[in-house]
């Protein structure tokens, strides 16, 4: 990213047990909690590995490595085995529920029985909890809008339904829908690498909503939950991390094409994806038109509002490396 200004959590240092910190986005949250003078506790089953990321955190391979009387303030749970992969079969799709679900209540239990409660929980979630809209649905879909009966949808929900259980011990939480993430890591990378051969274009006709979300808004959108935490403001249940500059992912691709100075006339026909990749084609080939109702709500603000500022940013900048 370019000039992006500091972040700051929380008007205090804070104790952040965080889970999925060797992911992308966990990676840059951890750093970021860090460079704010924030303790950070790591969830991981790699303590090595997280060791040599983050030197000054302390990484736990287990829930009862940390002592009762370490008061921790606030769960962030980021975790959750990577959704566009594997096929989904019976075996796949429950990793998937083990990884987000599973882990989700194992920290809830973890919540139970602790004798010092954190204040706050912010868990991942995802705009699949939507499920799929149809490419001539207009409709922009706020925090209200429901899941659906499809796997995507449904793990999502679980997912959400596991960590609200801390509610009844007292813990603020709070869900966090992420559409697309987009930076330096993650999705975009091999997303541009067509474009930049020139083999970019639209897939399955282009017109499915992507929803996405540059990676320092994000970071922003969840200092700005805990800002509001530590001020005693209640939480919604629910966030779309999303901004507010819906696009199709044609006009994703056009935008892209156009700032790297590339053609992207090449067309992937939906039938092929279908084939490779099974029931999560959906996740490529349709889309929902998520919009950040409840943080423009509280007002909050995005550096990056359209796709145009997003990937110019990261665009760009990057040609520049």
């Amino acid at each position: 990213m370019t000039t992006e200004s500091a972040l700051h959590f929380a008007s205090q240092p804070c104790h952040v047990l965080l889970t999925g910190a060797t992911g992308f986005v966990g990676s840059a949250l951890t750093h970021a909690l860090l460079a704010d003078g924030h303790r950070v506790t790591i969830l991981t089953r790699d303590r090595q590995r997280a060791a040599r990321l983050f030197p000054a955190a302390r990484g736990v391979e287990a829930l009862d490595q940390i002592a009762d009387n370490d008061l921790v303030d606030v769960v962030i749970n980021l975790a959750g085995a990577r959704i566009l992969g594997p096929r989904w079969s019976k075996q796949r799709k429950q990793t998937l529920l083990d990884s987000r679900v599973g882990l989700t209540q194992r920290l809830v239990a973890w919540i139970a029985k602790t004798r010092h409660k954190p204040a706050l929980l912010l868990s991942a979630s995802a705009v699949g909890y939507y499920g799929v809209q149809p490419q001539n649905d207009t409709r922009m879909l706020d925090e209200s809008a429901p899941p659906q009966a499809i796997f995507m949808s449904q793990l999502c929900r679980e997912w959400e339904e596991a960590a609200a259980q801390a509610r009844d011990f007292g813990v603020q939480v709070a869900c966090m829908r992420f559409g697309m993430v987009l930076g330096h890591g993650g999705a975009l990378p091999p997303m541009m690498m067509p474009v930049r051969l020139g083999l970019g274009g639209p897939i399955g006709g282009g017109k499915q909503a992507l929803a996405w979300i540059h990676l320092h808004d994000l970071l922003r959108g969840i200092a700005h939950l805990m800002q509001q935490a530590e001020q005693q403001r209640a939480l919604a249940p629910a966030y779309n991390f999303t901004a507010p500059g819906t696009v199709t992912q044609g006009e994703f691709v056009t935008t892209a094409a156009r700032i790297l100075q590339r053609p992207a006339f090449l067309p992937t026909p939906a039938l092929p994806v279908r084939l490779l990749l099974g029931e999560q084609a959906d996740i490529v080939l349709e889309g929902q038109r998520a919009v950040p109702a409840q943080l423009e709500r509280e007002a909050f603000t995005f550096h990056y509002a359209t796709a145009e500022q997003a990937l110019r940013d990261l665009l760009i900048d990057q040609q520049k490396r």
